[in-house]
């Protein structure tokens, strides 16, 4: 019975995702319209804090209670994870035009600052309180960016304005994510319960459903956002997220308190920076993903796990 139980949970927590998505990117997308600026930058900012959620709480609990050890592992695998299976699985449904704004500025600007990252783990295997303020400073700069940039671009939109409910619009946007953090919850612990149930070890499940759980507010709205023809939003969402992921979450961490790290998380780290240029040479040749990309892309993503499980 209880096993019953857990099953329906998962399966109720994966239609809240859906449907939250639906929702969460129909509001971003008429925010879009309402504020003439491209869907790409709204994926930049509120989509992407927003899908960063359970990422944000499970880096800051862990910090406040000074276990945040754990935090710079979900800040990596979960940017692993948005760049290879996100970006690869949309990829692999429709081919995912790249912008060229994302692939000249952020894109870039997001491998910068893992290089950045690195330098500063590598020196003392680890980030304390001055690098946290760093990587504050980072974040602050890259939304004043992305809000001139949105201001530039809106300035030279047409002046059609399309009348959106403002309710509506709020309505769709945070019951949307509210549905997606929700759903997210609900599928890693009846996952985790019956994976457990069947034997698992709890260092796996922490490594692969745990893991993967944060990471699935982007994945579905990414897909969701693909299959709509919002491309922009799509990648934006993603790259906006790995952006978030380092400068916001690893800064307040490490300001909250300064966090040590293992070998480990360095190689990870690398393989995180090896993967981004991948992605970048990928998409730059052609100016989308393709679906052979991103078939690449999950398999190299499934070689990481392996490595990850048997290391």
């Amino acid at each position: 019975m209880e096993m019953v139980l857990m099953w329906i949970v998962l399966i109720a927590g994966f239609i809240l995702l859906i449907k939250g998505a639906d929702f969460f990117v129909e509001g971003s997308c008429a925010a879009a319209r309402a504020l003439r600026v491209p869907s790409v930058v709204i994926g930049l900012t509120i989509v992407a804090m927003g899908t960063s959620a359970p990422e944000l709480a499970v880096s800051v609990t862990a910090a406040i209670t000074g276990n945040n050890e754990i935090a710079v592992g979900n800040v990596i695998g979960s940017n692993i994870f948005n760049l290879m299976v996100v970006t690869g699985f949309c990829g692999v449904i429709l081919p995912l035009a790249v912008d060229e704004g994302i692939l000249k500025g952020d894109f870039i600007f997001s491998i910068v600052i893992s290089v950045a990252l690195l330098a500063m783990m590598a020196f003392d295997l680890g980030t304390g309180r001055i690098d946290g303020l760093i990587l504050l400073v980072l974040f602050g700069y890259f939304i004043w960016r992305t809000v001139q940039r949105a201001l530039r671009e809106r300035i030279q939109a047409q002046n059609t304005e399309e009348k959106v409910s403002v309710l509506k619009m709020l309505v769709f946007i945070i019951g949307g994510i509210a549905a997606v953090a929700w759903g997210g919850n609900l599928v890693v612990d009846s996952a985790s319960q019956i994976a457990a149930a069947f034997g698992l070890s709890q260092n796996l499940i922490a490594l692969t459903i745990v893991a993967m759980g944060t990471s699935l507010p982007e994945l579905v709205t990414s897909v969701v956002a693909s299959r709509k023809g919002e491309n922009g939003l799509a990648l934006g969402n993603v790259i906006g997220s790995n952006i978030f992921n380092i400068l916001m979450i690893l800064g307040i961490s490490s300001v909250i308190h300064p966090i040590s790290v293992t070998i480990q998380s360095i190689y990870d780290l690398i393989v995180l920076i090896v993967f981004s240029a991948a992605v970048w040479c990928m998409a730059w040749k052609k100016r989308e993903i393709c679906r052979g990309e991103g078939a690449a892309m999950l398999l190299l993503y499934v070689g990481y796990m392996i490595y990850i499980i048997l290391r």
